[in-house]
């Protein structure tokens, strides 16, 4: 996009005949020339130093800073937590711009199930849930306030991300004959998150099965074709799974729903069992449950994590090596600030990289690791955090919300099945997902300066990694403002910076397998002599209740 072009679109402010706004700004959050030193074959330095330790941890994402919180409950203290960043936590991290605290990545933790007691007691222990009369209560002050949730359709807001201005009949049929679906997978076991291991999953067939065709083709199976239908569950995918319903499996599309709050259909007259007229006035769909949320997003919680660690938490320690020795294992760090590498003697070592990492540092790695590399595939993101000085002028319809979507179609709107609507065309700079507002929790009674985050998924987008890494932070900036001017034609002119953070490998995406293993392992199964596996690799998809499970698991195995 020229320039020029540019300016008249998201019409910025002329200064003078050629002039804007300066907006400042750049790449930050994530040093990716850190983890690509692993696939240049760089040589590393002989190790300086050597240390003992009981047990390594690496990795320092939430899987690993799960790990160490279950060491530490143990009553183990001899640890040593390794992370190739400057600050633990992983995409789950989070930063201050223009004095505004704002997430680098996961900005929110629904409320867990009891499928996640490990979660639940996290919670627990930071004080943010105690129980009252026999009842779990969650601190308010923690909880998303409303409004959750609006989209820009049609021209205006309306709450609620379900397209509902002016939508027809046969839509609202569509939408009632998937909640209908959704319902029905429900009554079914398996359906939790953390998502069942081999073992509960065995029990349950059908589950096994959606996970061996897309999204896309079980809806079509089920005659669901409908245009507003398909890109509400184009962008739930996008927005958990970092790739549309054309790429992830089945299991992944209806667990979305299945293992949450459901799936609410708009009822034409507001009652229930209704059938929709010619002429309709939708009711909203159901609230949806409650949502954890901070200014800095799920870095509120990785920080919490982090602070016991102290000395044991050591930063800017890119894991080079691991390997089984005789009386126990060795792992190599390179701390690329001082060109040094490190050695840590141990008993054991918990795993908490990406599964494509974890192959390339250790020696001789077992065949479920090589396994489970090859079949992984990942989704490359885009985080924007934009500073505005000014509240923006807002449309018509619902108030600002926390989350703020912008309906864009994309694909095929006239075809005839899912997979024509979703494939054919994706958006050729990702799939745009909006904004969240770092000040909504603030409760500001007169809106003012804040940061928006914006999120972008690029995992449908062919060479979407070598896009995110080859665009400049200028070409993001205006593909950013001019997605988000749609709704906010005068939000350039309140810009005064924006920093992007560049995620190559963001997150694993469910896609279909004919083995469907990867998500589906046991826990216990992660496990290859001295070395205990833990990442939200291993569940197949990435959330928070997955990824801390599955690390306190790992904790849990260490002798």
């Amino acid at each position: 996009m020229q320039r020029r072009h540019f300016l008249a679109g998201v019409a910025l402010p002329v200064l003078g005949c050629d002039r804007v706004r300066d907006i400042t700004g750049g790449f930050t959050g994530q040093n990716a020339a850190r983890g690509h030193l692993l696939r240049e074959g760089k040589t590393w330095p002989l190790p300086s130093q050597t240390v003992k330790t009981r047990v390594v941890i690496a990795g320092g994402g939430v899987a690993g800073l799960a790990a160490a919180r279950s060491l530490r409950l143990q009553g183990l203290h001899d640890f040593a937590l390794l992370d190739l960043e400057d600050q633990a936590g992983g995409n789950s991290r989070g930063t201050m711009v223009k004095g505004f605290a704002c997430p680098l990545g996961a900005h929110y933790l629904p409320v867990p199930g009891d499928a996640a007691p490990d979660v639940q007691n996290l919670l627990e222990e930071l004080g943010l849930r105690k129980r009252v009369s026999g009842r779990w209560i969650y601190d308010e002050r923690h909880l998303c306030h409303s409004p959750q949730e609006r989209l820009f359709f049609e021209g205006e807001w309306q709450e609620g991300l379900l397209p509902l201005r002016g939508v027809g009949r046969d839509t609202v049929l569509q939408y009632q004959r998937f909640a209908t679906l959704v319902a029905q997978v429900r009554t079914t076991p398996g359906w939790t998150i953390p998502a069942p291991r081999l073992q509960a999953a065995a029990k349950n067939p059908a589950l096994q099965a959606y996970k061996t065709i897309s999204f896309a083709v079980y809806l079509t199976q089920n005659g669901l074709t409908d245009s507003h239908l398909l890109w509400y569950l184009n962008y739930c995918c996008n927005d958990d799974y970092g790739a549309g319903i054309a790429t992830v499996s089945a299991w992944a599309g209806l667990h979305y729903f299945a293992s949450r709050h459901g799936f609410s259909a708009p009822r034409p007259d507001g009652q229930d069992g209704a059938q929709p007229k010619e002429t309709i006035e939708l009711a909203e769909p159901a609230e949806r449950e409650g949502v954890l949320t901070w200014p800095e997003g799920n870095g509120w919680l990785t920080r919490q994590l982090a602070l016991p660690l102290k000395e044991r938490l050591h930063t800017s320690s890119l894991v080079v090596r691991i390997a089984a020795v005789k009386h126990g294992v060795e792992v190599d760090a390179f701390n690329p600030n001082t060109q040094t590498t490190q050695r840590w003697v141990a008993e054991q070592c918990i795993v908490a990289l990406p599964v494509f990492m974890a192959a390339r540092v250790i020696e001789s790695p077992p065949d479920f690791l090589r396994q489970a590399a090859t079949a992984t595939r990942y989704a490359p993101w885009l985080v924007a955090n934009i500073h505005i000085d000014a509240a923006l002028n807002d449309r018509p319809g619902a108030p600002p919300s926390w989350d703020n979507v912008i309906h864009q179609q994309a694909g095929n709107a006239k075809a005839t099945n899912a997979e024509d609507a979703a494939l054919k065309a994706p958006p050729a700079n990702g799939t745009s997902l909006g904004y969240v507002d770092a000040m909504h929790q603030s409760l500001q009674s007169v809106p003012g300066p804040t940061v928006l985050t914006h999120y972008r998924s690029l995992g449908d987008v062919p060479q979407g990694r070598k896009l995110l890494r080859d665009k400049s932070w200028s070409d993001w900036r205006d593909v950013v403002l001019a997605d988000l001017s749609i709704a906010h034609p005068d939000l350039a002119g309140k810009t005064t910076h924006i920093d992007v953070t560049r995620y190559g490998h963001a997150m694993a995406v469910p896609v279909p397998l004919p083995v469907p293993w990867v998500q589906g392992q046991s826990p216990n199964s992660l496990r290859a002599g001295r070395l205990v596996f833990a990442h939200s690799d291993w569940a197949g998809y990435s959330v928070f209740e997955e990824a801390f499970s599955l690390g306190h698991a790992a904790g849990g195995q260490t002798k």
